[in-house]
C-alpha cells in the first residue's frame, strides 16, 4: 500500500512543478508582450518584468539540477530556451546582446568588458595609497544610530 501513495503523491507533485514553471512561463510571455494582458487585453512589454520571470526560472533550473524527472527537466529547458529567444526577440537588433546576457546566453562574452574597463582605473590612483585608505576607512565606518 505504501508505494502505491509513494508513486501518487510523486505524480501530484509533478504535476505541480510542471504547473508551476508554466505559470512563470506565462507571466513572462505576457510581459514580452506574446500574451494579451488579461485586464486590457492587449499586450505588453516590460522587459525588466520578463527578466526576472526567466530569471526565476534559470535559478529553478539550476537549483534542482540532477533532482527532476526527465519530464520536469525537458519541459523546464524548453520553456527557458523559448523565453530566452522570446526576450531577444522582443529586445530588438540593438538589444540583443544585452538581452541575451541578462538571460544567461552569453555571459561569457559580455563579462570581460567591464573587467577591462575596471583595470586602467587603480593606475591612476596609485600615487597616494596612504591617503585614499585613510578617508575610505574613516567614512566606511562613521555612522550615527538614534540622535
Amino acid at each position: 500500500m505504501p508505494e502505491v501513495q509513494r508513486t501518487t503523491a510523486l505524480g501530484e507533485m509533478t504535476q505541480r512543478f510542471i504547473e508551476f514553471v508554466m505559470m512563470q512561463a506565462q507571466q513572462a510571455a505576457m510581459f514580452l508582450g506574446r500574451i494579451p494582458n488579461p485586464q486590457t487585453g492587449k499586450p505588453e512589454v516590460n522587459l525588466e518584468i520578463a527578466r526576472m520571470f526567466i530569471d526565476q526560472l534559470e535559478m529553478i533550473h539550476e537549483k534542482t539540477r540532477g533532482n527532476l524527472t526527465t519530464e520536469e527537466a525537458d519541459i523546464l529547458a524548453r520553456v527557458l530556451a523559448d523565453l530566452q529567444l522570446a526576450f531577444v526577440q522582443s529586445a530588438g537588433p540593438a538589444g540583443s546582446v544585452e538581452a541575451a546576457a541578462s538571460t544567461g546566453s552569453i555571459e561569457h562574452s559580455v563579462e570581460p568588458e567591464p573587467a577591462a574597463a575596471a583595470a586602467p582605473e587603480p593606475a591612476p590612483a596609485a600615487p597616494a595609497p596612504a591617503e585614499a585608505p585613510e578617508a575610505e576607512s574613516k567614512k566606511k565606518f562613521t555612522k550615527s544610530y538614534g540622535a
